[in-house]
């Protein structure tokens, strides 16, 4: 999808780019060239503008979570905007990936100085948790080794 843009426009000094109604496989290697130039530019933080977004594939889900690393080996922030409404939601609350990238209800709150934003997050948003690294985690169940056999 040659044809497929996602704008990266500065909303007060902040780089915001406004992803499609859907997020696929069909245009998430797009998404993620224009969210690690957003990165780029040098700013600490940039937004990705979700407010219309309705899906989000597994493809996006990734993405996101890369340019979140990213974004943070970099010394930046990447912070999510949806609607308190939006389908995505759920998705994000099944995989994980709103306890570990910042989400606000809306581009307003996520264009937030990071102090007064965190104040503002949505109802129940945690702050990010440490990674675990495999070693780290417990065990599956009763009776499960965390170390191999």
């Amino acid at each position: 999808m040659a044809n497929v843009r996602y704008p990266i426009e500065m909303v007060r000094g902040v780089p915001v780019v406004a992803v499609p109604a859907e997020i696929d496989v069909g245009n998430a290697d797009w998404l993620r060239a224009v969210l690690w130039e957003a990165a780029a530019r040098g700013h600490g933080a940039f937004v990705v503008d979700m407010t219309g977004t309705q899906a989000c594939a597994s493809a996006g889900v990734s993405v996101l979570a890369q340019a979140h690393n990213w974004a943070l080996a970099q010394g930046g922030e990447l912070r999510l905007a949806t609607s308190a409404s939006a389908p995505v939601l759920r998705l994000f609350a099944v995989t994980g990936i709103d306890q570990v990238i910042p989400n606000f209800a809306g581009l307003d709150e996520a264009l937030q100085p990071a102090s007064a934003g965190t104040a503002s997050r949505r109802a129940g948003q945690r702050p990010k948790p440490g990674m675990l690294r495999p070693a780290q985690r417990q065990p599956a169940g009763p009776g499960a080794s965390a170390s191999p056999a």
